[in-house]
């Protein structure tokens, strides 16, 4: 059965105005939050999700805002809280899904139950889980692809924890040197897991960093869609001009634990009230109807579509099958051709 469209109707018109963009950003945000929702909230709990769970709850806008800069062949590589960026790109909440519950429907066929997974036909690749790894291998990318000569360029996102591994300064020394079509975005949640930023760097912002590898860096405010869309811009406008790399730090908060199975006790409570006031979609909604791009009707009507497109996914994604025993061994290992 084929799966679920992922696209809204609501995408057809206008979509290079700032009305039609901001629409756009509150669609792709809306419909991460709700897909994740129910990751998290629901399945993982009903015990039909089993392994970790991470979700970008309250840090939308970074990746949508980003996304929705990317051209169609340029190369992403998310990071566990980035699902925006598959919507964006085309693939749907029933995969997203079916991937997350093992089920032949996912991208990867059921061989892993959680947010390993890419697409390379889409110009997405799988995640790492040690964040800071993407980086050195998004460099390489981003090194192909001057070689080809391309006009295209990398994207790589990671958390500010990663800024702290060896692997990402090796990276990003690598991509400076070559002058690499690479733009690197950081996911500042300010939390390591556990670990506030204050107590895993000694530099006040992630920025300060980039300096030490003579790449321009800038900081923007990670709950504001359109501040993420046009720093972007101008490091893909960067980027592109054979420039090098350019690093944003998205300030943010991740409005949820690190995982499904942390209660997140570490956090002071103060802080979930500051930034449940900033929440992303909430401040694109609020722009809308402040600039008269949609009435509160609209809005409501667009949440709804959204839920009843989830819906439907879910259905699809549990009646999709589990992997046959067989196949297990399939696209692991060479065949003969």
């Amino acid at each position: 059965m084929a799966a679920v469209k992922p696209v809204s109707p609501l995408m057809d018109a206008g979509t290079n105005t700032e009305a039609g963009l901001s629409l756009r950003f509150l669609y792709y945000m809306s419909l991460m939050r709700e897909v994740e929702d129910r990751i998290e909230r629901k399945l993982y709990r009903q015990g039909k999700i089993l392994g970790g769970v991470y979700v970008g709850r309250g840090q939308e806008a970074i990746c949508v805002g980003a996304g929705l800069v990317a051209e169609p062949d340029d190369v992403l590589f998310p990071c566990h809280r980035d699902l925006g960026l598959y919507f964006i790109r085309g693939i749907g909440p029933a995969e997203v899904l079916a991937q997350y519950m093992g089920r032949v429907g996912g991208l990867t066929q059921g061989r892993d139950g959680n947010m390993h997974m890419g697409d390379l036909k889409r110009r997405i690749v799988a995640i790492i889980s040690a964040m800071a790894a993407s980086v050195p291998v998004a460099a390489g990318a981003a090194m192909a692809l001057k070689q080809q000569r391309s006009r295209n360029i990398v994207f790589v996102f990671f958390g500010d924890g990663a800024t702290s591994r060896g692997d990402w300064h090796e990276g990003i020394n690598l991509a400076a040197v070559q002058k690499a079509p690479l733009v690197l975005i950081c996911n500042n949640n300010q939390y390591a897991y556990s670990t506030p930023t204050e107590k895993q760097m000694s530099c006040e912002h992630v920025a300060d960093r980039a300096p030490g590898y003579g790449i321009p860096a800038e900081m923007v405010d990670g709950n504001d869609a359109w501040a993420v869309y046009e720093a972007t811009q101008r490091a893909a406008d960067h980027a592109r001009q054979g420039l090098g790399p350019y690093l944003i730090e998205c300030k943010t908060f991740r409005m949820t634990g690190h995982s499904a199975h942390d209660g997140a006790d570490y956090v002071p409570k103060h802080l979930w009230e500051e930034w449940g006031a900033k929440d992303p979609i909430a401040r694109m909604e609020n722009l809308m109807l402040d600039r008269g791009y949609a009435a509160r009707e609209d809005l409501e009507s667009l949440q709804d579509q959204i839920r009843r497109q989830v819906d439907e996914a879910v259905a699809w994604a549990e009646a999709s099958p589990y992997p046959e025993p067989e196949t297990l061994a399939r696209n692991v290992y060479e065949e003969s051709r």
